[in-house]
């Protein structure tokens, strides 16, 4: 929901910073992957490394020049800290101890987690609430944009690539997208049906101009920040106000309430920026770990609030 706003704040910072950080501006490091990729990318040598390549290395995409940059980026942080600097950015990323084919171990294995949590919850969601409740259709196609979603964050956590990032971003874009939409649904969609097809098609058609532009115009970091935050701040308004009209008379709103502002709340986790502990527990990690539970509870309010209009329209259908 709203809290993958603040990640996208944080994401396009990062990214923004990608064509240039401290460590990957350093001559040593520049000079490093020069005369690496001399040796080992080229020739007999290239043949050489890819025959010793681990398989699962050589399917996950890394390449001998990847390796480079890998091995050089540790010769330049091992200089840094020799001469008591702090520990340097690299292409907008902190260092990360690679474990497997994983750039970034501690997201990537968080991000499948909440990507599994998602996918259980859906499952009883199918479970216990019956497909003739009017949220049903747009509570499920809510969860299985949320799971492509965490899909490609574990993606990208596993290794960054222009093709990751991208489909990181829009992804994120398209579940708040889509939580606009649940809210729309759930507040007035219900009673005005024609109100809810005209309201989805014109988020297709953001999100359409939206991802056209950043694909084949630019990627411009300046316009996707300032675009996701408008959107996650109608997402984060619209939810909470809904949410206080109707606590009293639905208590089970509370959850979504309790969702809205522990996401809110969380994200700050995403401005205590430091580099990794074992150079694999960052902020960004704790913040996807800590959303596991949160998203568990957010499925935990549409299924009651299914169950909930399942009843009500059964009670009207008995009065008719």
């Amino acid at each position: 929901m709203a809290g993958r706003t603040a990640r996208l704040v944080l994401l396009a910072g990062a990214a923004a910073l990608a064509s240039g950080s401290q460590g990957d501006r350093e001559p040593v490091y520049r000079d490093c992957v020069h005369r690496c990729e001399e040796r080992n990318c080229s020739g007999g040598a290239l043949r050489h490394f890819r025959s010793r390549q681990p398989i699962y290395m050589s399917l996950a995409g890394w390449t001998c020049q990847d390796d480079c940059k890998y091995e050089c980026m540790w010769v330049t942080v091992g200089l840094y800290l020799k001469e008591g600097h702090k520990v340097p950015q690299f292409h907008g990323k902190w260092p990360f101890s690679r474990f497997l084919f994983f750039q970034e171990p501690a997201s990537a294995m968080a991000s499948f987690l909440n990507g599994l949590a998602s996918l259980v919850m859906l499952c009883r969601y199918h479970t216990s609430v019956p497909a003739s409740s009017p949220m049903y259709p747009t509570c499920v196609a809510f969860a299985w944009v949320s799971l492509n979603a965490w899909f490609w964050s574990t993606v990208f956590h596993t290794k960054d690539t222009d093709l990751t990032e991208k489909m990181d971003y829009f992804c994120a874009s398209t579940v708040i997208l889509h939580s606009i939409y649940l809210c729309c649904v759930r507040t007035v969609g219900l009673q005005h049906p024609a109100v809810a097809s005209a309201f989805r098609a014109l988020l297709l058609l953001l999100l359409t101009a939206h991802v056209s532009y950043l694909s084949l115009v630019r990627f411009d970091y300046g316009y996707n920040l300032a675009a996701n935050v408008a959107i996650g701040l109608v997402n984060v308004v619209w939810w909470l106000a809904w949410c206080l009209w109707n606590q009293r008379r639905l208590p089970h709103v509370r959850k979504c309430m309790v969702v809205v502002l522990l996401l809110q709340g969380l994200s700050l986790l995403e401005l205590l920026d430091f580099p990794p502990f074992f150079w694999v527990l960052d902020a960004h990690a704790i913040w996807h770990i800590s959303t596991i539970p949160v998203h568990v509870l957010f499925f935990s309010f549409l299924e009651d609030d299914s169950l909930y209009l399942l009843k009500e329209s059964e009670a009207k259908f008995k009065l008719d």
